[in-house]
């Protein structure tokens, strides 16, 4: 889809790049062989010149990323699925100087995950192999606290799925979305992230392991959603251009989690109602 796309030209919004469409211009390369008659010349020039940046920055996702609204990133995933990477973070708290507890790291196709006290230095190395990263309110919560308590700064390309589905009228946080579209939880209905606040101390302060498991069984559930969550809504915006039968992707087999919920654990957590302010995530 990306190189079907006008809009990240300056100018060019959803009607002109919907004209071009259906005036046979369906990509970059049809442009440039054949200017349509009803551009300008100044105006074809400026396409043009356009156009032959994007082709030349067509292996770089943050060129796009800079260029597109943030509604819009979707279509950048294609181009650059094998070097995603879907990120979630669970934290100690909501404010500036929470701590990180765990952090799941998905790429379509492997599992990593990192744990305070354990492996959690290990994720700055891993996270530079991707080029493009996918979150759900990542962009207000996830990367900002990441830079901060790891001292680095994220430059990769970042689509995040709260303005994406937002734009398909889908709001309600990360698990409303999920239910929204069907996405199932398998045994963490209801868990949100006050939950995994609590699973965190109980287990720094009893070293109960299935308390550990089942946070990162919440962590990386919510890191491989995002996969399934991209894929619809790219094929939803998809719908709504010449190209949805072509370009529509298959939905993504969902990997095997490695942790599985504890009932028992959880079920403890029924004790204690989770505050409204942490459903969005």
């Amino acid at each position: 889809m990306l190189i079907n796309t006008f809009i990240h030209i300056q100018g060019i919004g959803p009607r002109t790049e919907s004209d071009l469409w259906q005036s046979g211009i369906r990509d970059w390369h049809d442009f440039l062989e054949n200017t349509p008659a009803t551009v300008s010349p100044g105006r074809g020039a400026y396409i043009a010149d356009a156009l032959a940046e994007s082709l030349d920055n067509s292996t770089d996702p943050n060129y796009f990323a800079k260029l597109l609204p943030a509604a819009q990133q979707w279509r950048i995933f294609p181009a650059f699925r094998k070097s995603t990477a879907y990120l979630d973070i669970e934290t100690t708290g909501l404010s500036d100087y929470c701590e990180i507890t765990t952090i799941a790291l998905y790429d379509g196709a492997t599992i990593k995950y990192y744990v305070q006290g354990e492996n959690l230095d290990d994720f700055p190395a891993d996270l530079a192999k991707y080029d493009v990263l996918v979150s759900y309110n990542g962009k207000s919560f996830d990367v900002p606290i990441i830079e901060r308590y790891f001292g680095l700064t994220i430059d990769q390309a970042h689509l995040d799925l709260r303005y994406i589905l937002y734009n398909l009228g889908f709001k309600g946080g990360l698990k409303g979305c999920e239910k929204q579209l069907g996405l199932s939880r398998e045994g963490l209905d209801g868990v949100d992230g006050y939950q995994a606040v609590l699973l965190w101390n109980l287990y720094r302060r009893s070293g109960e392991r299935r308390a550990l498991e089942t946070l990162l069984a919440y962590n990386i559930m919510d890191t491989v959603n995002l996969e399934a969550l991209l894929v619809e809504a790219y094929n939803r915006n998809l719908g709504l251009t010449p190209f949805r039968e072509e370009l529509r992707l298959p939905p993504p087999v969902r990997p095997q989690i490695p942790f599985k919920p504890d009932p028992a654990i959880l079920a403890e957590l029924n004790n204690f109602p989770s505050p409204g302010f942490y459903r969005h995530r």
